[in-house]
């Protein structure tokens, strides 16, 4: 399995409602049949400790079952649309990828 990590940092000026467009658009790539499993959330209530980096906004976890898949989500309509569509809300996009 490959497990593609995605974390968001959002602009702080964008509304509440802008946000809100956002988490459903990042909920839009769910529907990307190369992926195995997409789950998205926020950073988790765990406590402040000097290893977690809590600054982001927005994580998106893609699970596919190779890299061919994970190479398929990479140029799909949908994750383009989204990137097209979204990519002025942040100012950081991080990626871990791991197998």
């Amino acid at each position: 399995m490959l497990y593609h990590c995605v974390y968001f940092w959002l602009k702080p000026e964008l509304t509440a409602a802008q946000r809100a467009d956002f988490r459903r658009g990042v909920e839009t790539l769910i529907r990307i049949k190369a992926a195995a499993k997409v789950e998205v959330g926020v950073p988790a209530a765990t406590g402040n400790r000097p290893v977690v980096d809590a600054s982001y906004d927005v994580a998106l976890i893609v699970i596919c079952p190779d890299v061919a898949a994970h190479d398929a989500y990479q140029v799909d309509p949908l994750h383009l649309a989204f990137v097209e569509q979204y990519k002025t809300f942040w100012t950081r996009v991080q990626i871990y990828d791991s197998q």
